[in-house]
């Protein structure tokens, strides 16, 4: 890819996520984007041929712009499921500000556009593998509950950390970060691992 073509994928992407944090994402067109971005939405559909496929980029963009895998990082290198657990946790904790404009956006959007419920997909699907291994790494340990299969464990900490538990706890009922991050860990803790 040229370095000019690498350049405009730049300015669509940016230009998706600030139309996204705007204060109407839902009537975000398009149109509206290549218009942000200074191109033709013709010339905007030769990058993105699908809205889908801007949207799940736009949504990838944002992720590598706060290095979510340098985030990852001390999860992915933890040497018991304990200490992945709980760096993985901290690492979506932090994430979840920085990615909530945009997140709120396609989750508001999600009931009427294909394509913005295929984007979040896409980025939930991401949290849900890091749950996995998180959750694989405690069964291998002998960690995880006797009674809790992987998937169903992966499934109670997926919801755990939903975007929407967070919002609730800290938006809704003023949790700060950090009281957000502690009552999750000893929930996801209590949740998952064996006495």
């Amino acid at each position: 890819m040229s370095r000019k073509t690498e350049q405009t994928r730049a300015r669509i992407l940016q230009a998706t996520l600030d139309q996204l944090a705007s204060a109407s994402p839902e009537k975000t067109r398009v149109s509206d984007i290549a218009k942000a971005a200074g191109i033709s939405r013709q010339a905007l559909y030769l990058h993105f041929p699908t809205r889908a496929e801007l949207l799940i980029a736009a949504t990838k963009h944002l992720d590598a712009q706060v290095d979510i895998d340098g985030s990852l990082a001390e999860s992915r290198a933890a040497a018991t499921g304990e200490a992945r657990l709980s760096a993985f946790i901290r690492a979506w904790a932090a994430h979840i500000p920085v990615i909530y404009p945009v997140g709120r956006a396609l989750m508001a959007m999600q009931d009427t556009d294909p394509e913005a419920r295929a984007a979040w997909a896409d980025r939930m699907a991401a949290v849900r593998h890091g749950c996995a291994a998180a959750v694989a790494a405690l069964a291998r340990d002998g960690r995880l509950r006797d009674d809790l299969s992987e998937d169903r464990a992966t499934d109670l900490l997926w919801a755990l950390l939903s975007v929407r538990v967070w919002e609730q706890l800290t938006r809704d009922c003023g949790w700060s970060e950090a009281a957000y991050l502690a009552e999750i860990t000893r929930q996801a803790r209590a949740a998952l691992l064996s006495a």
